[in-house]
This record gives C-alpha cells, sequence and structure tokens, in this order.
C-alpha cells in the first residue's frame, strides 16, 4: 500500500524593507497549490526584518537583489549551509502588485526555482 505524500515548498521571498516586491511575490506564489510563502526585509527599517525563524522554515530563499542576499549571508550563514538562495535581479522599480512585477516574477521564478512561476 502506499501512501500518498503531499509535498510543499517553502519559499521566503526576501527584498529590501518588505513593502512592493517581496510582498508582491509572497501574494503570488501562495496562490500555487504546494507552496506556501512568507515574505521579509533585509534591511533593519524593514516592515518585517528577516528572522531566524524565517530561514529556518524555509527551504528556499529568494532574494530579489544581490545585496540582499549578501546581507542575509552575513546574518545567517550558517542557517544557510542547506539551504538554497536564489537572486531573481528585480529592481525596486514597481509598486506593489503591479502587472508588470508579476509578470517579472513569474518568468524569474521559472527559470530559477523548479516547479514554480508560469502561470
Amino acid at each position: 500500500m502506499s501512501v500518498n505524500r503531499w509535498c510543499r515548498m517553502k519559499l521566503l521571498f526576501l527584498c529590501g524593507r518588505a513593502q512592493i516586491r517581496s510582498p508582491t511575490a509572497e501574494q503570488v506564489f501562495s496562490e500555487l497549490p504546494g507552496v506556501e510563502t512568507r515574505a521579509a526585509g533585509a534591511s533593519p527599517d524593514a516592515d518585517v526584518f528577516v528572522s531566524t525563524d524565517d530561514v529556518t522554515w524555509a527551504d528556499v530563499v529568494v532574494c530579489m537583489e544581490q545585496t540582499h542576499a549578501t546581507k542575509l549571508r552575513r546574518k545567517f550563514n550558517r542557517l544557510l549551509r542547506n539551504k538554497r538562495v536564489v537572486v531573481l535581479d528585480i529592481k525596486d522599480e514597481y509598486d506593489y502588485m503591479a502587472d508588470d512585477l508579476i509578470t517579472l516574477l513569474r518568468e524569474r521564478m521559472a527559470t530559477r526555482v523548479k516547479g514554480v512561476g508560469g502561470g
């Protein structure tokens, strides 16, 4: 007898202040089956500053810019040893839930995180 197992992917989206890009990504990808999402910021003045709990929880940490990945590694290097960190290279030039931001997020995720993106 085989057991049907539900596989969940936990994605932590990280931008600077967690106001536009990462919350947009959190919303967009939370609608996919088998995906759980969180959003946080890498800057100390972020609305939701990335925590140890966030990093521990995530399977994949998705950074909007290389600078966010660098800050993340400085603070949580030990916790990131068995984590995948992806950089989407999306600059801070969009509005929350803007169509062009959503399109770019889907395109970049489709090429960088298997099983996520498109739509």
